[in-house]
Parts: C-alpha cells; structure tokens; sequence
C-alpha cells in the first residue's frame, strides 16, 4: 500500500468527490479535510468530531454522522440536521450511513458512547425517504459500521463491528427485508466497507491490519495486509474509480497522530456511491 497522507487520530468516512478528491473526517481531534489530486489537504468542515460517515447530496454539499444526520453546505454556511437522536428511545448518535440509487439514505444508530466504559446497548437501522420521513427497519446492532449495495441495489451490506459479522438485508425499493450473516470474523473487527463494480465487497478489518475483500457469495477473494493494524474504512476514488483509498487509526501505530491513508488497488473498480436526494 502506498502511504498518501498521515498525522490523524482517527481517519473515517472516507468520500470521493469528482473535482474534490477524497473527503475524510478525523473522528477524535475533528474536522473534515479534501485530499487532492497532488496529495494536498485543505480543510473543508471545521471542529466537528466524531463523524463516521459522509455521502455526497445533490444539492450540493455532503451529509455527515455524529450527534445527528446533518447536511452541510459547502463554504455556504447552510446547516440542516435530517436524522436527530429522538429516532428511538436509545439512540445517542450515528455512524455510518449509504445511499440507494434513488437517493434514500441508510443510517445506523448508536446505543452508547463507544469510546467509553459504557455498557453496550444495540441500535437500530434507519432509512430516510426522500421526503425525509423516518423508518426504522432493523435493530440488534451492537456497533453499527460500514454500509453499501450491490452492483443490482437488492442487497445491502452491513457491518456489525462488536458482533464481528457483516449483514446482508435483501431490498426492494427501500423496503428493506431480513438479515443474514454474510461474512463473519474471530480476528479483527469488520468496519467500514465498499463495493465494487463487479460485487466484490471490501471490508476494512479494524485490529486486524488489513482488508478483506469477497465474492458477492461471501467467499473470501483475498486480504490486503495494512501496515496500520487499525484499518477504520475503505472508499474507492481516483480516474475510473480504480484506486482504492485505505484509512486507518492511531492504534496500534507509533503516536496518538499517527491515522494514516494509504492507496491500492484490486484490479477492478468500485461502484460510486450514488448522491443523497433527501429533502429538507
């Protein structure tokens, strides 16, 4: 893996944006930051911590996790929250998130404070139509992480960090059906994940230094070794999609400033991730 960028407590959401390059969040010390094209960063969302997730909207800024679901116009100013933690009883924040084709987003929710002594208590999976109505569709979920879809859009993938499985939901125009486990683990951690053009799906493997890529029958296809043993999330970018951006924490590594981003590639491309069309 190439090291591109380092010097972060905890890199996450990793994004691509056509004419940006890859947005990435530093969950722990805040912020969301642009990686271009020359391996330059500039800052694009100010102090924010604890962002895990980000899609791009159509309207022409990003959505992004924390304390809530929250739009965020790009050097406008504009501010919206879409998702707030009075979804359920238990949720106290949000993670990951995708898109479907239509724009709908699918969002899991927090039960505890993860990076405390708290008890672990599940949270819930939600989707949010494009008339920003609300569902909850699932729960059980101990630390609800990575998401995406199939090439087809009738599958979603889910990873359950705490549980040590990646789900799979059948769907059918954002009605969203039964979970099975589609891949399992008992060293590291599934975090996030992507999705290929060719339904391979690519899973970073968090306390276990590297990723896992699978057949879209869950057959392991091969495990790219990290030099960081805390890889957090994995996002495809660069011409074609072809390249395919690796994040990592600061555990494992030699300082608390030491989350890094690397770049490989598996010899296919990855399937963008569609904008958010939600209103508000």
């Amino acid at each position: 893996m190439e090291k591109i960028v380092t010097g972060y407590g905890l890199i996450e959401g990793p994004l691509w944006i056509e004419g940006r390059g890859l947005l990435f969040s530093d969950v722990l010390n805040g912020g969301v930051y642009a990686l271009d094209a020359n391996s330059l960063v500039t800052d694009v969302i100010e102090h924010r911590k604890g962002i895990g997730g980000m899609v791009e909207h159509a309207d022409g800024g990003i959505v992004v996790g924390g304390r809530n679901i929250c739009f965020k116009g790009l050097g406008d100013g504009r501010s919206v929250v879409l998702l707030d933690q009075d979804v359920t009883e238990s949720a106290i924040g949000f993670n990951d998130f995708t898109t479907d084709a239509a724009g709908r987003l699918y969002v899991g929710s927090l039960g505890y404070v993860v990076f405390s002594d708290q008890p672990e208590k599940p949270g819930h999976l939600h989707v949010i139509d494009l008339d920003g109505k609300v569902r909850t569709v699932s729960d059980g979920i101990l630390l609800t992480n990575g998401m995406g879809f199939s090439p087809d859009g009738r599958r979603l993938y889910h990873s359950d960090a705490r549980a040590n499985i990646v789900r799979v939901y059948d769907v059918d125009d954002g009605q969203v059906g039964d979970w099975q486990t589609f891949a399992s683990y008992d060293d590291g951690h599934p975090d996030g994940l992507c999705v290929a053009e060719d339904g391979a799906v690519v899973v970073a493997v968090a306390h276990g230094g590297r990723v896992d890529v699978y057949e879209p029958d869950g057959t392991l296809r091969e495990s790219l070794p990290c030099p960081l043993p805390m890889v957090t999330s994995v996002a495809f970018g660069g011409e074609g999609l072809k390249d395919l951006y690796v994040v990592t924490g600061s555990v494992g590594g030699p300082d608390d400033r030491s989350g890094t981003i690397f770049r490989t590639e598996i010899g296919v491309a990855g399937l963008p991730v569609p904008p958010c069309r939600v209103k508000f």
